[in-house]
């Protein structure tokens, strides 16, 4: 979670509202922040919601409280002021950096408060919100120095020069990447392309090599800086011009005034940017009070919605809500039901122990999983437990299912994953933990591959949870219990493997066969899918459900290939098999 730091005397100005004391803790939690320490005029606060870059300035905190303190209520409101200025985008940028969105700001007093707090903003936007540059860099300019229009366009790294920032000679783009230290940071995200991206002016002078770093000349910005330009690059729109609309509302919440810039990319497509039209939600009217327990009159509903700066008015039996452009966390009705819980005020809430007429007891599924738990551990194996959130490299990278196009066989095996079908997160923390894994071996290979210095042979197991993509589903994806077994050792094969499957399903009283496959992940002769061929005909027989896995996949069974082994840094042969325990458990009831 990001980290900032305001000055208590400039939030005070912004807000219109001496702060006391006692109340920071209260006033930080209308913006979803923590208050970490005061040492002097320097507030820290701990911002708890990585999909709010709005939140993390000043203005944006001020923004919420003045909301919260019912001085300001609704949507804010921010006049965009029609403009000429042109910003071409070169085709050839197409793969590299192809996005960008722009504004102006004139009339802005940049005092010693607004500067650090520019500063901060797109450190902490293009850090955190950003993906480390990656998916948002924003530029800050010195407007009255540009020559419009401006090209965003690509250059061979070793044909133009400029002098970027902090420095006093021109360096080429390579060099730059080579010899300047925000080069060195974040040449990985330049180095691999034949073309860098640059923002360069009528005058052909260079603004800056996003998003690494802005020229000497136009780049900097001080304290005698009235008018600025700011860009902000990167992949996707919803990135771009959320990060640049969170900026451009901080900028006028200080008084600035809003220029649109045109962005046209080749001769097809032409945006104006930024954009404040609101967003909009339709939120069953009865939502709030059914999930909070409240029992609140609508009149006070659409009273936290206006504190939470949302505008909201009924319809029917729906709360029709609009929400600021630069907001991108409202994604389900529930958002907005958090959002009227922070205004009124989470310590508000008396909580109530519920009066139960039931017992609470483990479910059929964790019943089971604990039954089949105590056979494998019979078998001499450990049992770990791994991480739900992971990362595409693991997922399909390192499992060698990096390619493209896939065997039709393997196209038709529902234990097979591709990188097209796993739940990610739409702004992730770390790019370490950006998606949910949608099956087990890859975690279990990676745990094999962290303990290659402990004896062996090692056996281990893991009954846990993969998130599967599903569009029928209210939250998009099914939830779904799996167990991995792994073997590894020196001598370690197929048979191995399919013999402790063999005891496993034989104590469950479940028939099975292998079906030969092909799998990237496998050597190939030594994987197949696992599927059912029967069971006891007295659990079945009138048993529709558990009828109709007969003959179902229900896992897969194999060798991992050498390249899996060599990309998990593993010596040792590794046999492992994985089986759906929620389609076991439909079988046997």
């Amino acid at each position: 979670m990001p980290k900032i730091e305001i000055s208590k005397h400039d939030v005070e100005k912004l807000i219109g509202h001496k702060i006391n004391e006692k109340e920071i803790d209260d006033l930080l939690a209308y913006a979803k922040g923590e208050h970490e320490g005061t040492v002097g005029d320097t507030i820290t606060v701990d911002c708890k919601d990585t999909n709010r870059p709005d939140l993390w300035c000043a203005e944006g905190i001020a923004r919420q409280i003045a909301g919260g303190l019912g001085k300001a209520k609704g949507v804010p409101q921010y006049t965009v002021n029609k403009s000429d200025y042109l910003v071409r985008v070169d085709p050839n940028l197409k793969g590299i950096r192809p996005r960008t969105a722009c504004a102006v700001v004139k009339g802005i007093k940049i005092t010693d408060d607004v500067l650090k707090q520019i500063i901060q903003m797109q450190e902490k936007v293009a850090g955190t919100f950003g993906r480390n540059r990656r998916e948002a860099a924003i530029g800050v300019y010195d407007f009255d120095k540009i020559q419009w229009p401006i090209r965003y366009m690509g250059f061979h790294p070793d044909k133009l020069k400029f002098t970027p920032l902090e420095m006093s000679r021109e360096l080429t783009l390579r060099q730059i990447l080579g010899q300047h230290p925000k080069g060195r940071e974040f040449a990985h995200l330049l180095e691999s392309y034949k073309l860098y991206p640059v923002f360069i002016d009528a005058d052909k002078n260079v603004l800056s090599m996003p998003p690494v770093i802005n020229s000497n000349y136009s780049g900097k910005v001080t304290e005698d800086t009235t008018n600025l330009f700011i860009e902000v690059s990167g992949f996707e729109d919803r990135f771009v011009h959320t990060a640049l609309n969170s900026m451009i509302a901080s900028l006028a919440d200080r008084g600035g005034k809003i220029y649109e810039v045109n962005v046209k990319y080749g001769l097809s497509e032409k945006l104006s940017c930024p954009d404040f039209r609101p967003k909009k939600i339709k939120v069953p009217l009865g939502l709030f009070n059914y999930l909070s327990g409240l029992g609140l009159s609508t009149k006070e509903l659409l009273d936290l919605l206006h504190k939470a700066r949302l505008n909201a008015q009924v319809s029917g039996e729906n709360i029709l809500v609009e929400y600021p452009s630069y907001r991108i966390d409202i994604m389900h009705s529930v958002d907005v039901v958090e959002d009227a819980l922070v205004a009124y005020g989470f310590n508000n809430i008396e909580p109530i122990v519920p009066e139960l007429a039931v017992e609470g007891s483990e479910t059929e599924l964790e019943v089971f999983s604990r039954r089949i738990r105590e056979y494998l551990v019979g078998f001499g194996a450990q049992e770990i437990s791994t991480y739900t959130l992971t990362n595409k490299d693991k997922l399909f990278n390192r499992m060698k299912l990096n390619s493209p196009k896939l065997a039709t066989s393997q196209s038709k095996i529902q234990m097979h994953v591709t990188a097209s079908k796993c739940v990610e997160i739409a702004n992730p923390v770390s790019q370490n933990w950006s998606v949910l894994r949608n099956w087990l071996i890859p975690s279990i290979v990676e745990f094999l591959g962290n303990n290659t210095t402990q004896e062996y042979p090692q056996a281990i197991f893991e009954v846990g949870e993969v998130v599967i993509p599903n569009p029928k589903a209210e939250t998009m994806s099914d939830t779904i219990r799996r167990l991995v077994f792994a073997v590894a050792h020196k001598n370690a094969n197929f048979t191995e493997i399919k013999q402790i499957l063999q005891a496993l399903l034989h104590g469950l009283e479940v028939e099975f066969e292998v079906a030969e496959v092909e799998h990237n992940s496998f050597i190939p002769g030594r994987v197949g899918i696992i599927k059912i061929k029967g069971a006891n005909e007295s659990k079945i027989r009138g048993a529709t459900k558990s009828h109709d896995l007969v003959g179902k996949e229900i896992g897969i069974i194999g060798e991992l290939h050498p390249a899996v082994l060599k990309n998990w840094r593993l010596e040792n042969p590794v046999v492992l098999f994985e089986l759906d325990v929620n389609k076991l458990l439909t079988l046997l009831k």
